[in-house]
């Protein structure tokens, strides 16, 4: 039996309480891991003085793989977000989230099986901010004022949008190998390249580059961000792999989340050269902490996917086919499954009891 060393991250908010659970599910599955728990976020304030340690990238560096719970990310002021902070450290280019249809998930829509590849590293998400009224900011502004026929007001601040050809290529061929890998047939590059020609036109071009090396074997199209967006509420069926910069990609997943029934069973992996985070695609919902009373389905999802990557594919199809019985049979799931909220639902801890007794 193969052994295995990974990085568990609770988070805070209801990040420990999804994040235990998808780890006992885990280890039901009876893959040997052994887990390393690191702190990071505002926990991790308290004791290092940063929400983000030397000592979590240290770990997830060593052991190559991390299970996390979500990190609050304070709006507007506060400290950076930690799950950017962490995909920037670590280069973790690649952020794949699947939005699958599970029966019994409270959607309108059947038989959604799409997968979201969003570029990690560049875009408005790069973090290169300069804010309003400050002397490196007025100055970026004159500069800019004197280059462009197009002026910036004074009193305004900046976000610096950069895409590379390096950056476009590289998420072009993991989305590409993946669709390969995974027997997907079609991939469509999404995009606002008729307005934004260089940044959005450079990511385009640079897909279209690589799609060339798949002809035959992958479908290829294009799509504007924004019609992409009605497409997806009249028909996603037409679409499969859906390959994104950093900014779109962030706010599509959460729409295609939206088709499955909600950020409730939405799983996420961030990937780089050889090393891999599993998440949920949604956040810590402090207002929740403590409760007993949160979903866990998407961390555990994302269990799901760090059991692929480790190799495990008959584990993760077992511990999948648990949670999709349980959705299914819709007894012991939490409140986010109910049409009617006077129908009876159990709490995190009882959902993932009973996945756990479903996983054979």
């Amino acid at each position: 039996m193969n052994k295995y060393k990974a990085t568990f991250i609770p988070g805070d908010g209801i990040g420990p309480e999804v994040a235990y659970a998808a780890r006992d599910c885990i280890n039901a599955t009876g893959v040997n891991i052994e887990w390393e728990e690191a702190v990071c976020g505002e926990a991790a304030i308290k004791d290092f003085g940063t929400s983000l340690p030397e000592v979590v990238l240290n770990s997830i560096r060593k052991n190559k793989v991390a299970l996390k719970g979500p990190v609050t990310t304070p709006v507007g002021s506060g400290f950076r977000s930690v799950n950017v902070g962490l995909r920037q450290a670590l280069d973790l280019y690649a952020c794949l989230r699947p939005a699958k249809y599970y029966e019994g998930a409270q959607t309108r829509y059947r038989d959604i099986d799409l997968v979201i590849v969003r570029e990690n590293s560049e875009d408005l998400y790069a973090g290169i901010e300069f804010k309003e009224g400050e002397a490196d900011t007025k100055e970026i502004i004159n500069e800019i004022n004197k280059k462009s026929a197009k002026k910036i007001r004074d009193g305004s601040a900046i976000s610096i949008k950069p895409i590379s050809k390096f950056a476009s290529r590289r998420i072009a061929r993991f989305a590409f190998e993946y669709a390969l890998k995974n027997n997907r047939k079609k991939i469509t590059c999404v995009h606002k390249a008729n307005i934004m020609k260089f940044t959005d036109g450079l990511f385009l071009s640079s897909v279209r580059e690589i799609a060339k090396d798949y002809e035959g074997r992958i479908e290829f199209s294009d799509a504007i961000v924004d019609n992409l967006s009605m497409q997806l509420v009249k028909a996603p069926h037409n679409f499969d792999v859906l390959v994104l910069p950093n900014l779109y990609g962030d706010i599509i997943s959460d729409l295609c989340a939206g088709l499955i029934g909600g950020l409730g069973v939405a799983p996420g992996a961030n990937i780089g050269e050889g090393l891999a985070i599993f998440e949920p695609v949604h956040g810590s919902a402090p207002k929740y902490k403590g409760q007993n009373k949160v979903n866990p389905a998407a961390t555990i999802l994302s269990g799901v996917l760090m059991l692929k990557y480790l190799g495990e594919d008959k584990a993760a199809l077992r511990l999948e086919d648990a949670v999709r019985e349980v959705i299914k049979e819709g007894k012991f799931v939490t409140y986010d499954f109910r049409k009617d909220k006077a129908e009876p639902c159990v709490g995190t801890k009882e959902m993932r009891d009973a996945i756990i007794k479903k996983i054979r």
